[in-house]
């Protein structure tokens, strides 16, 4: 399959690997695409793993509505369980990263039945998180995210000279200059970066629906090179998982782990599977 369709909205997909393996779900997050599991994906494929990774809402060009509303937590996990119902899957073992991690950890909470195994990739539970922001320094790391919820004032300043204030933040991270490209190509495109904030400007939406304890088998990777999440949401993630977890840490990766760290991604996401 290369696409699916929920509420109107048609979201691309890529679905590649053998067609009965066991099937990993990969979401991406801000300001990637699909395009960030590149070198991920064909090292499950070798190792008998099919995967489903999908554009997600605001960054499928026909999946981009108006309105913040639209994008709150309970849509972006709900457009997941649309794919895994095109797919004709019941389950299946979700990683994400980034924002994706965090629509991961709410499946892993809301819809324990679908979801096989959890990876969340550099995001810890939103619960920690939030508890982490008042009791060490997250709450400045997270500063950008205020930001970002501003009108207007994001898009003017990350695509000013064509989008060189982003590029020059993601290249300041060590993504490599293709992947850099991708994502500023991508966020260039009319209304994308609106609809990718949208994510951020969502939060009072999402706020309003808890993610509660995770109740699946769970892998949890933190790089310490990320200037986005610190150590203390990390640790204090493994109080809301009611099943067996890990923590993975990675030194001296910075907070694109799917692009800088695919082999041992693609290493740590099979052993998590298989396990």
């Amino acid at each position: 399959m290369d696409s699916f369709r929920r509420d109107g909205l048609t979201f691309d997909v890529r679905d590649a690997g053998p067609a009965d393996g066991e099937p990993v779900v990969l979401l991406h997050g801000f300001p990637q695409d699909s395009t960030a599991w590149d070198r991920v994906a064909p090292a499950l494929h070798q190792r008998g793993l099919r995967t489903l990774a999908p554009d997600q809402r605001g960054y499928s060009p026909s999946a981009r509505p108006r309105g913040r509303a639209h994008y709150r937590l309970r849509e972006t996990a709900d457009d997941v369980l649309a794919l895994l119902d095109a797919a004709g899957l019941g389950s299946a073992h979700v990683v994400g990263h980034d924002w994706g991690g965090i629509v991961a950890w709410a499946l892993g909470a809301w819809h324990p039945e679908r979801v096989r195994t959890l990876t969340a990739l550099s995001v810890p539970h939103p619960a920690a998180m939030a508890r982490a922001a008042a009791t060490s320094d997250q709450a400045l790391r997270s500063a950008y995210v205020g930001l970002f919820q501003l009108p207007v004032l994001p898009e003017r300043l990350l695509l000013a000279g064509n989008g060189a204030v982003l590029r020059r933040v993601l290249r300041r991270g060590g993504l490599p200059d293709d992947a850099v490209e991708r994502y500023v190509r991508r966020m260039r495109e009319p209304g994308a970066l609106t609809a990718a904030l949208a994510w951020y400007r969502a939060l009072p939406w999402s706020g309003r629906d808890p993610v509660g304890t995770v109740r699946v088998p769970t892998l949890h990777v933190w790089s310490t090179g990320d200037a986005f999440l610190g150590r203390a949401a990390t640790e204090g993630t493994a109080r809301f998982v009611d099943a067996p977890y890990r923590l993975e840490v990675l030194d001296d990766v910075t907070h694109w782990i799917p692009e800088l760290a695919a082999a041992r991604t693609a290493e740590l996401v099979t052993a998590h599977v298989r396990g």
